[in-house]
């Protein structure tokens, strides 16, 4: 078979994390926390949902949920419409959750860069460096953990059975999560 200009490269990025899968995959799926470690954006897990993600740069990409596995696979596209064809981007990342003795490895691809595109290929390769930084950074925050998970903006509520509140250490009653009002 011949090589031919349909042909792609893709960045991988790879992290054993020492936290469960559903912490990382909260930080994946919840726009408040995408928005840290990522970009701002109005996404959903929902298989077919478009979404965007704004770059602090001003650029906007645009996006659609195609995989939703909870705590294993996430995959959506990843679009960047630009004039010159060496930055107009057609490409999807999956990311791929496995549980570990030590807690998860985070497995990142993005696929799609074309031969004719290794500034966005090397952007990429920085790119994702930076953000699972940010990401580490997000999940070592709220690695304070307690039944919310350890999120900022979260703050965890223990009732008794007639509603009023308990001590932490009781045995009796329910705990609730709740997200903070600004």
């Amino acid at each position: 078979m011949t090589s031919t200009a349909t042909e792609t490269r893709s960045v991988v990025v790879e992290r054993e994390l020492p936290h469960p899968p559903g912490k990382i995959w909260r930080a994946l799926t919840q726009p408040h926390l995408m928005e840290e470690w990522l970009m701002k954006n109005d996404f959903r897990p929902v298989v077919g949902h478009r979404f965007n993600l704004r770059g602090d740069w001003g650029g906007v990409l645009d996006c659609e949920v195609l995989v939703v596995e909870p705590n294993k696979a996430l995959s959506y596209t990843w679009n960047f419409a630009h004039d010159d064809a060496a930055f107009n981007l057609t490409s999807v990342v999956t990311f791929t959750l496995t549980p570990t003795g030590k807690g998860t490895l985070l497995r990142m691809e993005q696929a799609g860069f074309r031969p004719d595109q290794p500034q966005a290929f090397g952007g990429a390769k920085h790119g994702w460096q930076k953000f699972f930084e940010n990401l580490e950074q997000v999940l070592a925050r709220a690695a304070g953990g307690g039944v919310h998970g350890g999120f900022p903006g979260w703050r965890v509520e223990l009732t008794n059975g007639s509603g009023g509140s308990g001590r932490f250490g009781q045995s009796s009653g329910s705990r609730r999560c709740r997200r903070r009002s600004a």
